[in-house]
């Protein structure tokens, strides 16, 4: 019983870190040729994060359907798209979070472009209670810490009234690869948890205190639909998909909020990016946002082929109608007009 892998949408799979400690997620081979277009024969080939994988695979079948250019992805998780585009192996890396200044001294010349935004959902599996349940971020850090282990403690049916939650052992559920949508949860709840903050702390791959791991937001649902009482963290889509139910998490105003398209749009709306677009935007202040949202980038060199800059420009156009479809929230007007000049730049 693994439908959430179904979500892959034939997507190629590669390897994974171990425990969350370390990123041993391989991009595709390189060629040998340390240049930023080692494809051939028309083809682009890319590899990164499984946030937004849903999405690409719609676009690279829609972009090759119009303009005859394969695009070839493999969803390995954010640490393999960087990697690989520091390798120069891929023509484009694709992650939830952004490069840190070592990754990117290693890499010079890398542009970040945002594509969407997307949801981070606190998915569960508990018998008998339905979808909807409300969790604060400082609940879910205890749950992730080890420090809340049943479904019934205290922490949580206060939250909850009219619900009955059965004495049911939770198990939290963490990405095995290196992740951007773990950088995203654990950005959260570093902002929520002066506790979480000091440790296990922010980061594509952190060294968790508890739980069980799975290999892309498929193999992190994948377990949580198996595993009664567990909970794990990943992208909206994969929840809605797989019908998994997921939880309303209260934001930095107090609401507790759906994650959706317009929660997430809400989120993103008004954001003030840096020139480099490198910043995580959970924990929003806006009243109808929802507090695990995150930009998703694709990586890419300046001196990219020109199929390269030809995809972008049409996915941060005619490509972003299609982000709704499939439970992505669209670039704010701002953040395209942006992202479109930086596209620019690439000779």
């Amino acid at each position: 019983m693994v439908p959430a892998a179904a979500v892959a949408l034939g997507l190629l799979s590669a390897g994974c870190g171990d425990n969350g400690q370390k990123d041993n997620a391989s991009a595709p081979a390189s060629t040998g040729a340390q240049t930023a277009s080692s494809s051939a024969g028309g083809a682009l080939n890319g590899a990164g994060a499984t946030f937004p994988a849903p999405l690409y695979q719609k676009w690279f079948q829609e972009y090759q359907a119009k303009n005859g250019v394969q695009i070839n992805y493999q969803a390995i998780g954010s640490g393999g798209g960087i990697k690989g585009i520091t390798a120069k192996s891929v023509d484009f890396g694709a992650s939830d979070a952004p490069m840190n200044d070592e990754e990117l001294a290693k890499a010079p010349g890398i542009l970040h472009v945002p594509t969407v935004a997307g949801a981070v959902a606190m998915a569960y599996n508990v018998p008998g209670v339905p979808t909807g349940i409300h969790l604060t971020g400082d609940v879910i850090a205890d749950i992730f810490l080890g420090k809340i282990t049943k479904w019934n403690d205290a922490r949580i049916t206060v939250l909850n009234p009219g619900k009955n939650f059965p004495a049911l052992t939770i198990a939290p559920v963490h990405r095995a690869d290196g992740s951007g949508t773990t950088n995203i949860f654990t950005t959260y709840l570093s902002q929520v948890s002066p506790t979480f903050k000091a440790g296990p702390g922010a980061g594509k791959s952190v060294k968790w205190t508890a739980g069980v791991a799975g290999k892309g937001n498929a193999g992190v649902g994948a377990l949580v639909q198996q595993t009664q009482g567990a909970i794990g963290y990943l992208e909206l889509a994969y929840a809605i998909q797989n019908k998994i139910a997921f939880a309303d998490v209260q934001n930095a105003k107090g609401a507790f909020i759906t994650p959706s398209v317009e929660s997430t749009t809400a989120a993103a709306a008004g954001v003030t990016l840096p020139d480099d677009f490198r910043a995580v935007i959970t924990n929003t202040d806006d009243p109808k946002g929802y507090p695990i949202t995150g930009f998703t980038f694709l990586l890419v060199y300046k001196n990219s082929k020109p199929d390269v800059k030809k995809f972008l420009q049409w996915a941060l156009t005619d490509g972003q109608k299609d982000a709704p479809t499939l439970i992505y929230a669209p670039l704010p007007d701002s953040v395209q007009k942006k992202a479109l000049a930086e596209v620019d730049t690439i000779q």
